[in-house]
C-alpha cells in the first residue's frame, strides 16, 4: 500500500491545476447573474477568439440545423439560450483536459471525454422530472464527475491493478485504500477551485456514493446512475468500469428500474456522437 498523499501533493505531482479560462469564468458568472442579459454575455465571449469561433461554429452546426446561419456571437447566444450556452461554455473549458489520454485508467485519447458527455447527457435525462434547472445542473455534474482521473491516473501508471489487493471492491474505494484519496474527491476540489456551486462540488465528490451527498443529493444520484449506464455501454470503460457498484439509495431516490435503464441507454448514444462533433469543431479551430 502506498503512503498517504494529500490533495496538494498530488496536484503538485501532476503539475499546476488548470484554472478555468478567465473569459469562460466571467461568462458563467454573468449567466448565473439574474441582472445580466444576453448582450453582456456576448460582449465577454467576443473577448476570446477561440470561444467566439466555437460558439459560432456550434450554433451553426448540423446538430441545431438552423435554416439561416448566425454570423455574430450575440445572435448565437440569443438562439442557444442561457442553459445551452452555460453547458457549452463549461464543456469548451474542460474539453482540452478531458480529451487527453489517461493511461493509468487504460483510457485512450478521447475516451474520457466521450464518457463524460455520456454521463452528463444521461444525468440530465434522469433528473428531468425534477425540473429543467436541476436537470442542467445534473448535466454539469456529470460532465465533471471524472475529471479527477486526470490527476490520479499518474499514480496508477506505476501500479499493478491486476494484483489481488486491487480486486473485489468498487475501484474508487480501492483508490482510497491505496492512495488515501479518490478521483471523485480530486474532481470536487477542481470544481471548488473553479468557484462552481456547492451543489456541483457535493455531487461530484459523492457520485459513487450518492447516499452520502447532502445539498447535491439529487444530482449525485442522477450522475451515479448515468455513470453506470455509460459503463454498461462500454463508453470509457477503462480498467475501473467493471468494478462499479450501484448504490441502492440512488435507485430509490430516482425511482429507477430496468426499463428506464434500457431507455436511457438508447438515448445516450446520440449525445456521444455529439461529443465527437464537438471535438471535430474544436480541432478545426486548433
Amino acid at each position: 500500500m502506498c503512503a498517504q498523499i494529500t490533495m496538494d501533493d498530488l496536484i503538485r505531482r501532476v503539475g499546476e491545476l488548470p484554472p478555468m479560462p478567465q473569459v469562460a469564468q466571467r461568462a458563467l458568472d454573468l449567466i448565473r447573474d439574474p441582472k445580466s442579459d444576453m448582450a453582456d454575455v456576448a460582449k465577454i465571449l467576443t473577448m476570446d477568439e477561440a470561444m467566439t469561433s466555437l460558439v459560432l461554429r456550434w450554433a451553426n452546426s448540423a446538430y441545431y440545423g438552423l435554416k439561416y446561419p448566425v454570423s455574430t456571437v450575440h445572435q448565437a447566444v440569443t438562439y442557444l439560450g442561457y442553459r445551452t450556452l452555460h453547458s457549452l461554455i463549461l464543456a469548451a473549458s474542460v474539453a482540452s483536459f478531458l480529451e487527453r489520454p489517461a493511461p493509468g485508467y487504460a483510457l485512450e485519447r478521447g475516451e474520457l471525454w466521450r464518457h463524460s458527455i455520456a454521463v452528463a447527457a444521461g444525468a440530465r435525462l434522469i433528473a428531468a422530472d425534477f425540473g429543467q434547472k436541476i436537470a442542467e445542473e445534473a448535466y454539469h455534474a456529470g460532465l465533471l464527475c471524472d475529471i479527477g482521473k486526470l490527476a490520479l491516473e499518474i499514480l496508477l501508471r506505476n501500479t499493478n491493478t491486476n494484483q489481488p489487493d486491487w480486486q473485489g471492491q468498487p475501484f474508487n474505494e480501492l483508490e482510497n485504500a491505496h492512495f488515501g484519496i479518490d478521483h471523485a474527491a480530486l474532481g470536487a476540489e477542481l470544481a471548488r477551485r473553479w468557484r462552481l456551486p456547492n451543489t456541483l462540488v457535493d455531487a461530484i465528490a459523492n457520485h459513487h456514493h450518492p447516499s452520502q451527498a447532502n445539498e447535491g443529493a439529487i444530482l449525485a444520484a442522477a450522475v451515479h446512475l448515468a455513470d453506470a449506464a455509460a459503463m454498461s455501454l462500454g463508453i470509457g470503460l477503462g480498467k475501473d468500469g467493471l468494478q462499479y457498484s450501484i448504490d441502492p439509495v440512488a435507485v430509490e431516490r430516482m425511482n429507477w428500474n430496468d426499463k428506464k435503464f434500457n431507455d436511457l441507454s438508447d438515448r445516450i448514444l446520440p449525445f456521444v456522437e455529439e461529443a465527437d462533433e464537438f471535438i471535430r469543431i474544436r480541432r478545426m479551430k486548433a
